[in-house]
């Protein structure tokens, strides 16, 4: 499974989350069998070679309805914010299906 995140920058272990405002770069982290598989970063979130199935946003407020449009799944991670608290709230199931 592929699954979009909105960083504020490109250092795995130092960037975080960011609203989809604020932007910097795209990180697109693939998990198969409970496992981090690997991490790509491209500043466009539709130049990644494979679809992402996943967005995963800092609150419910954002504006998300081109992810919606393109039949993404929209979780809501309120309190993680690096790529590794993300995954493990991924796995899981802590993240939040958008509240509308």
């Amino acid at each position: 499974m592929y699954i979009l995140l909105p960083m504020d920058g490109e250092n795995q272990e130092e960037s975080s989350l960011s609203k989809l405002a604020d932007v910097k770069i795209w990180a697109q982290i693939c998990i198969e069998d409970g496992k981090l598989i690997k991490i790509n970063f491209n500043s466009d979130q539709d130049a990644f070679e494979n679809f992402s199935e996943v967005v995963i946003i800092t609150n419910d407020n954002e504006y998300v309805w081109p992810f919606m449009e393109k039949s993404m799944m929209v979780l809501v991670a309120h309190i993680q914010r690096n790529i590794e608290d993300v995954v493990e709230a991924y796995l899981f199931k802590e993240l939040h299906e958008l509240a509308y």
